[in-house]
Formats: C-alpha cells, structure tokens, sequence
C-alpha cells in the first residue's frame, strides 16, 4: 500500500465514479481500476460496492478513506518540514486553536512573527477541543491553544491568556437592560441557557450552580461560539461562555458574571512525543518572549475598553 494507491484510492471516494476520477487523475479508466483492484486484494477487504453508474465506500472504505486523508496530509507537512531544515526560517506553521480569545492571542503572535520573518506561511484550523487535540495527537497541527485543563503527561505547554465567563443577554430581554455589565450568577437561575458541550465543563457548570443552591436549566450545549451568540441573539436563551475579545452585537449585551466569579485560562501545547521542527521552536521562543513583555506591561495597556480580565485568584472554571 503505496502513497500513490492512497491517492488513486482518495480521488476514486471522492468522485464514486471511476472514469470521473480516472479524468481528474489525467489517466485512463483501466489503469486505475486495476490499481483499485490490486489494493482491494493487498488489504483483503473490498472497498467499494460498485453499481451500474456509480461506486459507494463499503464501511472498509470508509475506514480507509478516513486514515488516507490523514497519511497524505501527514506526508504534505513533512515534505513541508523537511524543505524548512533545507531553507531555514521559512515554511508553514500549522496551528490548532479553540474559539473564543484564542484566535485572537494567535493572530498578534503571527503579526508580530512575521515581521521578524515575512517568508512564513501559517495554516489555522479552528475546532473543539477534542477536535484540535486529536490533530495534534496525530501531528496533523504542530501547536494547539486550547482551554485548560490538559493531559500534562503526553502535552507541555504553559499559559497565554485568561479571561472571565460572561453572559450573553438578548438585548430586548430584563436582564440585559439592568445597569452595568455584571451580572450576579443568582440572575440566571430558572434562565434558559445555553453552555459549552465540553462535558467536563458541563459539569462544572453544574457544580458552579450548587455552589449557590441551584440547579442550571440548560436548554443547548455547543462548542462553538458563533451558535451560542446566534441562539442568544434569536432568544433561545442565555449563553454561558469566555468572554473573548469584545465584537460589539448590536443584538446582545454581554455581562460578567459575579457573586462566584470564573475565569478560564488557555494555553499554548505541543505533544512530547513529537520534536518541533526549528521553525515552530523559533515561533513558540517568540510566543514565550512575547508573554513576559505582557508581563512587565500595565494590565491597561493590553487591553481595550470593553475588556475584564478577573483578579489573579479568580477559581477557574
């Protein structure tokens, strides 16, 4: 099983159709169904059911569809990789990140990055976090933001930014037109809500609740920050998420939450297993240079009006 039969095999799943592919492949249809064929006969399973006009992936295919796209990607990024060590600093940085403030830490970090070296390419993809965990496990990313806590035994990593969790009003509703931009988490009890799919966050969520003798009515979970503002914005309920950097909504008022105040922390990772390339150890040396300038800053300097960051011994959620 070659890397040119994974492609062959690729294209094939892709088109389910083996003279739209055999054109797609700038060969003609027999060569590529015997290489079908063959690898059919080298893995001993089949991996098409094949009809009069069109094919459809057995579940073996699928299987091997799934791993095939994986092991071609893996290979592109180590070409990738090993033209880096031949030219120096240039190339491309993958990154995995979470939603929230994390595309936001990585986007200063890129533009600080690339005025030191304008030659680096960067490719970001955005998920949950066991998504993104998962690409990084496979060495399909090279670093990951993600929301802590991790898995310390097979990652490393240290933290680059915190912030409070905030609700997320719809702007026509009691809570929303209350003066100021907190709000007591007693004000959300009997709300609906909607939260995080992450189950550990869930539970904390619930936990979060007991801590002031009452139980969350949640009506959504989702791990993406766009459904939960568009669910807040049509009144579907409340959304308890990070806070992010603020993006005005004219459809929403976002308030902190106090009374038992949370904050979340991210973090930059990489797995232990895999080595860095010199190039994506360039870039997390920056990243940690760029975290103790932060440090040595006023608090108000790095922030925009519209932006909390809790007290350093806020619990984290």
């Amino acid at each position: 099983m070659d890397l040119r039969s994974l492609k062959y095999f690729v294209v094939v799943a892709q088109e389910l159709n083996i003279t739209r592919a055999a054109e797609k492949l700038n060969m003609s249809q027999p060569p590529l169904s015997n290489q079908i064929k063959a690898l059919e006969e080298e893995l001993g399973v089949t991996l098409f059911v094949r009809g009069k006009r069109h094919l459809q992936l057995t579940e073996a295919g699928s299987l091997l569809l799934r791993r095939a796209n994986q092991v071609l990607e893996l290979t592109d990024k180590t070409r990738q990789e090993l033209r880096e060590m031949q030219d120096g600093l240039s190339g491309t940085i993958s990154i995995g990140m979470v939603e929230g403030r994390a595309p936001f830490l990585v986007s200063r970090w890129i533009a600080g990055f690339r005025e030191e070296f304008p030659l680096v390419q960067y490719s970001l993809w955005n998920g949950s976090s066991d998504d993104v965990l998962e690409r990084l496990y496979r060495g399909l990313v090279d670093i990951a933001v993600i929301a802590a806590p991790y898995d310390t035994e097979h990652l490393e990593g240290f933290p680059v930014g915190r912030e409070p969790w905030v609700a997320l009003i719809p702007v026509g509703h009691p809570l929303a037109r209350q003066e100021g931009n907190r709000i007591p988490l007693a004000s959300l009890v009997d709300q609906p809500l909607v939260v995080p799919s992450r189950r550990s966050r869930v539970e904390a969520i619930r936990q979060w609740f007991q801590e002031i003798g009452a139980e969350p009515r949640i009506v959504c979970s989702t791990s993406n920050y766009l459904d939960a503002v568009a669910m807040s914005e049509f009144g579907v309920g409340i959304s308890i998420f990070p806070q992010t950097t603020y993006t005005p909504n004219a459809l929403l008022v976002s308030k902190v939450i106090t009374g038992s105040e949370r904050q979340v922390e991210y973090v930059l990772v990489r797995s232990k297993e895999l080595r860095p390339s010199p190039l994506v150890e360039e870039f997390i040396n920056f990243i940690r240079d760029a975290m103790e300038d932060d440090r040595r800053r006023p608090v108000h300097q790095l922030l925009s009006e519209y932006e909390y960051i809790p007290p350093e011994n806020t619990p984290f959620l």
